[in-house]
């Protein structure tokens, strides 16, 4: 098993100790479902780590921003991780301290930076000049200064996927070194902004520490070129990414090695380091249980169609990911090779393909490792209402979202 709180009770899988047949028949399937006390847990791991280092784990809210999960956090005294006004509305409407946010991300409008400057959040991550000369105007228009760092690309190959690299130089995120240099000359000298930090991230599910550790040290040489123009930092954000174990021959760091070696890197005793983690807090704290609703054969080729589709999950077909799939119950019925696929008309609408199951029709599957980038990718693709979610927290069962219905979806349409 990949899940942090999870267990087998009689052969029934429960997510800490809530039976998730009883959840699927109470609420329904397609469900996530989501462990509070893993949440905690994992949460605590990466700030415990620090010690006596001056820090901020900063929860990035793309991975999972359901409420009860930012709720969950913000009780912990977590930081936060935006990348537009609709998550920091729902930081605010959990209870987070704006005072802890930071707002990264390529394309903040104007209403987003008034919004965010408005509430006071900690500090803007900067990702391009031009963003640096408009969030300058707003602040000046609020007369309020805007505290920024900047986000150099150190171009460090983060050894993951494609799609999640973040850090290297033909990425669209961050900005050179030497253009850095010269936004913080120029921020430093403007009455309407006030340089806190440096900002860096690489990419996503990272399972080997080595370019973080490169892409520190290189942020450190940065910040001491800074220091001899007489350009001081108070805190250096050394993004998020830590990865998690989807399969069993995955070998993910942990949050203690994570933090060591980016502290060992950054080698300043009575520097903030940030950081900010979303998938290895919530990745293996959360399932996807699905219905199995057919078993069909096609010459040889066994298919088990679920009622979970890419639209709830679509992972796997826009990144090729793999996440594991077993039976709720296990029974001793014999296994065989099948493709699990939804219902959705694309060729691509699959969960996972050449899994060895034992099912029958209404069976429950589920989906592990499902807590980070699940509910939040999913959409209504062929007009199918979203999921329900629900947290668990030991045996009590909390319906943080209510399924969508029809009327949902259609409520912001009219005929002409």
């Amino acid at each position: 098993m990949t899940l942090d709180s999870i267990q087998r009770i009689n052969g029934t899988l429960h997510i800490e100790n809530c039976n998730l047949i009883q959840i699927a028949q109470q609420v329904d399937t397609p469900c996530y479902v989501y462990s509070r006390n893993g949440i905690r847990q994992r949460w605590q791991a990466f700030d415990a780590a620090f010690a006596q280092q001056p820090h901020l784990v900063c929860y990035a809210v793309k991975t999972n921003s359901n409420l009860a999960v930012l709720q969950t956090l913000a009780q912990l005294g977590a930081g936060f991780d935006i990348v537009s006004g609709g998550e920091l509305a729902r930081v605010l409407s959990a209870g987070g301290n704006a005072a802890n946010v930071v707002f990264s991300g390529v394309g903040k409008t104007t209403n987003e930076m008034r919004f965010a400057l408005q509430s006071g959040i900690k500090c803007f991550n900067i990702e391009s000049e031009a963003e640096l000369y408009r969030l300058e105007k707003i602040a000046a228009e609020e007369a309020t200064p805007a505290t920024i760092s900047i986000r150099v690309n150190p171009d460090v190959d983060p050894k993951t996927h494609a799609y999640i690299s973040t850090g290297l130089k033909e990425n669209k995120f961050g900005v050179s070194f030497d253009k850095a240099f010269e936004l913080y000359r120029y921020a430093a000298a403007s009455a309407h902004l006030v340089v806190h930090g440096i900002d860096c991230h690489i990419g996503s599910q990272l399972l080997d520490l080595s370019p973080i550790q490169e892409a520190a040290k290189r942020v450190v040489a940065f910040q001491q070129k800074l220091a001899a123009e007489g350009i001081y930092l108070q805190h250096i954000d050394m993004g998020g990414g830590l990865g998690i174990n989807y399969q069993d021959s995955d070998s993910a760091p942990s949050p203690a090695e994570y933090v060591t070696a980016i502290v060992q890197a950054i080698a300043q005793p009575d520097m903030e380091i940030l950081v900010e983690p979303g998938r290895a807090i919530v990745g293996n704290n959360g399932v996807l249980i699905t219905k199995v609703e057919y078993l069909k054969e096609n010459e040889g080729k066994h298919f088990a169609v679920v009622d979970a589709a890419m639209n709830d999950l679509i992972r796997p077909s826009l990144y090729g990911a793999w996440q594991n799939i077993c039976e709720v119950q296990e029974t001793d019925d014999e296994k065989q090779l099948f493709d699990i696929v939804g219902p959705v008309c694309e060729t691509g609408d699959f969960l996972g393909k050449q899994r060895l199951l034992a099912v029958q029709e209404g069976d429950y599957l589920a989906v592990l490792s499902a807590g980070a980038y699940g509910f939040v990718m999913s959409s209504n693709y062929n007009t199918r209402p979203r999921a329900a979610e629900v947290m668990v927290d030991d045996t009590t069962i909390h319906i943080v979202r209510q399924r969508e219905t029809l009327d949902d979806l259609m409520r912001a349409e009219q005929l002409i």
